[in-house]
């Protein structure tokens, strides 16, 4: 995800790895701040959604979003 981000020429993201942040059970997940954005990611075309989707356009893909 970092080398897309920096492909896209996108600035002021910074992307870390962490644990499971205590919602182990849904899988892998993302969170975006400072928004509190939950995303399940479970596949790269995820990732391409996010980045193209709402980093880059500021559009939400609702079928990766988690509730809190």
């Amino acid at each position: 995800m970092k080398e897309k981000i920096k492909a896209a020429g996108i600035k002021g993201i910074r992307v870390n790895s962490s644990g499971c942040l205590n919602r182990c059970k849904k899988g892998p997940l993302m969170v975006i701040y400072p928004e509190g954005l939950w995303l399940q990611v479970t596949n790269k075309k995820d990732i391409d959604l996010i980045i193209e989707k709402y980093l880059i356009n500021n559009r939400l893909t609702k079928k990766l979003v988690i509730s809190n």
